[in-house]
């Protein structure tokens, strides 16, 4: 990515779509797949990268005058999630909330949005050689057609937002979206989660929101489209900015919801020392959460062999395997490993006084969940991504090309980094370098 405006491609508009033309062709931008991998071993056989596309052309071209200023920014953030597209090399992805930061100001951390005007968007690619093609794209809008944004929520819950250089506050907004996982219904409507409530959301076809699922209690207040209370009101413990971040179709339908980090139950500290988090089956036909999972990390030591703080797993994808099976990824930003565990009636602990946060000690508080009678989801590991030569850092979305293959995505960031320096003293983007990348992995035993 171009860390300026200066040099940036000029952007025409597509008349078949109504979408600038770059953000129809990216440039060719990836390093050929990495080779010498022993036999019997996984190993990566394709990389592809997204090129530079302007982030308020994107923008724009979508939603016309929702971006008046990208501050050098480009098109990223789409590695949230990877869902198949039903053609071959073909997926859907989802941006997260936009361009965000952190900047410490007078000791504290400070959210800041540079780009507050950037909606949410679904996004289809195609993997073509080494390239990264964005072939169509699709806003979140409320009831009325407006942009969600990816603003935070709720005062006092959610982080407060911020102008790029944190000094300035933002206006909360009841609709914004901080979307993570993705996947398409047989009805081409689509379902994704979103961090802040935590919430599920089905989106139609052509993006509007027709309805967003909550925890119970949450009282969210003002936003412009159907708001349900459907899910546990335990879930009102997760811990800030990480809420729902895995998402996955069942053949049969129904969906599973995973909650990246532990919940703060019943404080913060209890969250970041646990290993415990929580998986969610809703039933798309009875409107409903149907069953909970308790999921155990494995030690962050051995996730991640660099680093020593728990709180640093995180769940980011969930894919369907087959049946009950399911595939989840258990991730620091630098390391991650895929493991299989299929979802066992007897497992289920939904309604369970696991549920009820006057608990103690609470399911996050268990030293060991099993010992204390909980049905601890039995894992089995598929493949350890930090040990193959080729995979990038922060891998958020895994979709399952066949039997043997795996496609991988990463979140860039839209090239943002943290701190003060992330933006020059013109307020443009200081680009990170970090480029979007579609990583294929063969499995030597398949999945």
């Amino acid at each position: 990515m171009s860390p300026h405006s200066t040099g940036r491609r000029r952007v025409h508009r597509s008349v078949a779509a109504g979408l600038p033309l770059a953000v129809l062709a990216a440039l060719v931008m990836a390093g050929p797949a990495s080779a010498g991998t022993a036999s019997g071993q996984a190993r990566v056989t394709r990389t592809a990268t997204l090129g530079d596309i302007p982030l308020g052309a994107f923008s724009n071209g979508l939603l016309p005058g929702t971006v008046d200023d990208d501050r050098g920014v480009d098109l990223g953030g789409i590695g949230s999630d990877l869902y198949p597209a039903g053609r071959a090399g073909e997926f859907w992805t989802v941006t997260d909330r936009g361009p965000n930061g952190q900047i410490k100001i007078d000791g504290k951390k400070r959210r800041t949005f540079p780009v507050p005007g950037f909606d949410p968007a679904i996004v289809r690619i195609r993997v073509t050689g080494d390239t990264v093609k964005v072939l169509d794209a699709v806003p979140i809008t409320t009831s009325s057609g407006k942009p969600v944004t990816g603003l935070s929520n709720q005062e006092g819950r959610d982080e407060a937002p911020y102008t790029y250089d944190a000094r300035t506050p933002l206006s909360y907004n009841p609709n914004g979206l901080d979307t993570e996982g993705i996947v398409r219904a047989a009805d081409g409507s689509f379902w994704l989660v979103d961090e802040y409530g935590p919430s599920l959301v089905h989106v139609s076809a052509r993006g509007k929101v027709l309805s967003r699922h909550v925890p119970e209690g949450l009282h969210l207040e003002g936003a412009d489209y159907p708001v349900v209370e459907a899910l546990p009101s335990v879930l009102l413990h997760r811990k800030v900015n990480r809420g729902f971040e895995g998402l996955a179709q069942l053949p049969c339908g129904d969906l599973v919801l995973a909650v990246q980090s532990p919940l703060s139950l019943p404080d913060t500290g209890t969250g970041e020392a646990s290993l415990t988090t929580r998986l969610l089956r809703f039933s798309p036909r009875k409107k409903a959460v149907t069953a909970e999972y308790a999921y155990r990390f494995d030690p962050v030591n051995v996730v991640d062999p660099s680093e020593d703080d728990t709180s640093e797993l995180k769940i980011s994808s969930v894919v369907a395997v087959g049946g009950d099976r399911l595939l989840v990824e258990e991730r620091t930003d630098k390391a991650a490993r895929l493991q299989v565990v299929r979802l066992g009636r007897g497992a289920n602990i939904l309604g369970s006084r696991w549920d009820d946060d006057t608990t103690s000690p609470s399911l996050e508080q268990l030293d060991d969940p099993a010992a204390s009678g909980v049905p601890v989801l039995s894992k089995r590991l598929v493949v350890d991504l930090g040990t193959v030569e080729g995979v990038p850092g922060k891998i958020e979305g895994v979709a399952r090309v066949d039997h043997d293959t795996l496609a991988l995505i990463n979140d860039n960031d839209f090239g943002m980094t943290d701190g003060a320096g992330a933006f020059d003293a013109q307020g443009r983007l200081v680009d990170s370098g970090v480029e979007t990348t579609v990583t294929y992995v063969r499995l030597p035993r398949g999945v």
